[in-house]
């Protein structure tokens, strides 16, 4: 199996070392869950001995309306993603093999499956534009927008970075955030592994089955 564990408080610590610039020119640099240097690096599915508690996320859905982050994904097994519209390269990416990989499941657990989009660029990311977006995808994919400090604040309590968007040396405008999928259990409601931006069509498909499960993949 393509995982390693590793303790919360060791993610959230190297949360602030761990970006990425969607499409920003930084030359393919992997920013994402480097948090140890032994032969366990680089391997996809991180396995949390202490798992994050769901954040505590009241945002504004794709139809406008309000969206409780807790109350609405509780019970069901959950990926919480953090990423924006405009990403050229790894938030699409990452979308779409989630979204293929979640074909390979049964109807019911397609249905029971929750996967969030939380913008990191809402001064861009309007109900509308995410829900364009995000159709495009998959159309049961729920995509949150709202205020910027809320959203930062809901990342960093499962460990991932996001930084305002910014003009990068060209003008273009780049939202900096941490690439990582975060798996909640059906069980619990607690995000207990992690994915970072290399996992393939292929491991989700292996692994769906079982986080719709609660179950370690």
């Amino acid at each position: 199996m393509r995982k390693k564990t590793f303790t919360a408080a060791v993610l959230l610590a190297a949360a602030t070392l761990t970006l990425s610039a969607c499409g920003s020119g930084d030359d393919g640099k992997s920013p994402v869950t480097v948090v140890s240097g032994g032969s366990d690096a680089g391997k996809v599915a991180t396995v949390l001995d202490q798992p994050f508690d769901k954040p505590g996320l009241v945002l504004t859905d794709t139809h406008g309306k309000k969206y409780d982050l807790r109350k609405e994904t509780e019970g069901h097994p959950t990926l919480l993603y953090f990423g924006y519209t405009h990403c050229p390269d790894i938030c699409p990416t990452t979308m779409s093999n989630i979204a293929v990989a979640k074909k390979a499941l049964p109807k019911a657990e397609q249905d029971d499956l929750r996967v969030v989009f939380v913008t990191t660029d809402p001064g861009r990311d309007t109900p509308a534009e995410l829900g364009k977006w995000l159709k495009g995808i998959d159309p049961q994919f729920i995509g949150l927008t709202g205020d910027f400090a809320k959203i930062q604040a809901g990342a960093r309590s499962v460990g991932i970075s996001v930084e305002p968007t910014t003009k990068d040396k060209n003008g273009k405008l780049v939202s900096v955030h941490g690439t990582q999928v975060v798996a909640f259990s059906p069980k619990t409601d607690a995000g207990y592994v992690l994915y970072g931006e290399d996992a393939t069509v292929d491991d989700y498909t292996r692994d769906l089955p079982k986080l719709v499960k609660g179950a370690n993949p």
